[in-house]
């Protein structure tokens, strides 16, 4: 389907995390090493980040691969950033929003990828669109799963709801309406990493009072990468790492 990191540390060139190692993003965009579905993630890609001093961040994305772009090389090369996410897409079907439909989405201060499917959509989702106010399904820069997933997300954003129980509730809302759904989702606020690990494989790496990452799969061989359990939302920040388990909807 699709490969994403978040990374949160000392600042950094976007590079160090996302074009240099041995194993990189980059590369997981023609060479994944533990993708259990898809093989080739050439549908679009990302990055978003944040620079000092300013809450929201900074986004490129095209929707082409990410291979053969030589601006984010230099962009990779060149930008510094303490906070960012990024991601490759092998998009489910074909859809006619191209960058559009490239993570990361963004509302505010916060960054979202989604890793997987949602089973039986678009009319699985149907009666969960239907609790969003009209002027947010207006708002949906893209007619695929994951912007409508965001949507969803971004809604008990805006009622007050912190970003791990939107996050949580979320995955489970969906899970219940559509059952067999790949929801691994991966968001940040700059500050903090949320992601759930939810049908798909999600690692992390962190050295506690210096920087957390978490991905879709290593990026190296480090032998301090740690998978996540299935069925469990991560919250990260520089400080710790916490994983709280995840029940399906009919437990």
């Amino acid at each position: 389907m699709c490969r994403h990191i978040a990374y949160l540390g000392p600042p950094v060139p976007l590079g160090e995390v996302l074009t240099q190692p041995a194993h990189c993003l980059v590369r997981q965009s023609w060479e994944p090493r533990r993708q259990r579905y898809g093989t080739v993630n050439a549908d679009g890609f990302g990055v978003g980040w944040y620079a000092d001093g300013d809450p929201v961040p900074g986004r490129y994305r095209r929707p082409g691969p990410v291979w053969g772009d030589r601006t984010f090389a230099d962009l990779a090369r060149v930008v510094r950033s303490h906070a960012l996410l990024a991601a490759v897409r092998d998009a489910t079907e074909f859809d006619p929003d191209g960058e559009a439909a490239a993570a990361p989405f963004a509302e505010g201060g916060v960054l979202f990828s989604h890793n997987g499917v949602v089973k039986g959509w678009p009319g699985s989702m149907a009666p969960l669109a239907a609790t969003l106010p009209a002027a947010e399904l207006l708002r949906l820069t893209a007619r695929c799963d994951s912007a409508l997933i965001w949507a969803l997300v971004r809604h008990r954003l805006a009622a007050g709801d912190p970003l791990p129980q939107a996050v949580a509730d979320t995955v489970l809302e969906i899970a219940e309406a559509a059952p067999g759904s790949r929801l691994n989702l991966l968001l940040t606020d700059g500050g903090t990493i949320v992601a759930t690990a939810w049908g798909d494989t999600l690692w992390q790496l962190s050295e506690p009072g210096r920087h957390a990452v978490v991905a879709s799969e290593p990026y190296d061989d480090d032998p301090r990468w740690r998978e996540v359990p299935d069925r469990t939302l991560l919250t990260a920040t520089r400080a710790d790492v916490l994983l709280t388990p995840l029940k399906e909807p009919t437990e």
